[in-house]
């Protein structure tokens, strides 16, 4: 799934369209399963036709077009969804197709939703169903919460602090990908309740939070072995290649070199993480 880094490297491949006029918005027709697109794209033509974008946003994991009269086409990609200017990975899954316009002798650009499972949601909203329909609905941004708010909200759980990282309405942007990595950078075991961490815990894991996310983004995200994930020139992410314990089940730690990297499952997700070096009190010498 696109986690906050590859929705914000989404964005920032997008930002060609900022100052550009909608011509044209259309559902290519296909075969397989459809994705929600509300209102149609017929609606969303004529509501925004001539319209011009006057910024990209990223909320959490969403992608969000926004237009002169604040209205925004919100875009969540879930499993497999891209949002792209250029050629999809293949025309059997686009969902969406919006041509702008030329300006400045610059050419029209073409902006596709292209989703292979099609799980992925496409909504126009104005902004009282922008309000109520997702700001309201999440937490701060991983990038922007502050320490205090993270522990304060919370502190007083029970849950494994790896689950209660996933939890959108408490802080949004993580995933289970980057939720394993920014608790290992942190040094803490993912099993550990979140009413047990200390302070000095709570300090390292907004920390790592920063250190992580800002980390994938400067190399566009990560693509797995499946491929799925592209930037919107259609290229692979490069921060796969720098996972510390995200599908490295039985490696060695990379950092202490006494661990092994571990393989459980929580909340019917797989969390990886050293058996050696993540603590559930304390800190490991290694932890910088």
């Amino acid at each position: 799934m696109p986690e906050l880094p590859e929705v914000e490297t989404m964005c920032r491949g997008i930002s060609p369209i900022v100052g550009r006029r909608v011509q044209l918005i259309e559902q290519p027709p296909i075969a397989c399963r459809p994705c929600l697109i509300e209102p149609s794209a017929k609606t969303m033509h004529r509501r925004l036709s001539g319209k011009t974008v006057s910024a990209i946003e990223r909320r959490g994991k969403r992608v969000m077009i926004r237009f002169e009269n604040d209205h925004r086409i919100v875009i969540e990609p879930r499993m497999s969804g891209l949002v792209l200017l250029s050629d999809p990975p293949g025309v059997d899954h686009l969902r969406l197709r919006i041509d702008f316009d030329s300006v400045k002798k610059q050419p029209a650009l073409q902006l596709l939703v292209w989703d292979r499972r099609g799980l992925g949601t496409i909504r126009l909203m104005s902004p009282t169903e922008y309000e109520t329909n997702v700001d309201a609905r999440l937490g701060e941004d991983a990038l922007l919460i502050r320490q205090s708010t993270l522990t304060e909200r919370l502190s007083v759980s029970a849950r494994p602090i790896k689950v209660a990282l996933l939890d959108q309405s408490v802080v949004a942007g993580i995933g289970n990908l980057y939720a394993a990595e920014i608790l290992f950078v942190a040094g803490i075991d993912p099993r550990l309740a979140c009413r047990k961490l200390t302070r000095p815990q709570w300090s390292r894991l907004h920390s790592a939070i920063g250190v992580v996310l800002r980390e994938a983004i400067a190399n566009e995200g990560s693509t797995l072995s499946d491929g799925t994930y592209r930037n919107a020139l259609n290229q692979s992410g490069n921060y796969q290649n720098m996972h510390r314990v995200y599908d490295r089940a039985d490696e060695a730690c990379s950092r202490c070199e006494k661990g092994t990297i571990r393989r459980i499952v929580q909340a019917q997700r797989s969390t990886f993480f050293c058996n050696h070096c993540q603590k559930r009190s304390g800190v490991h010498a290694s932890v910088e």
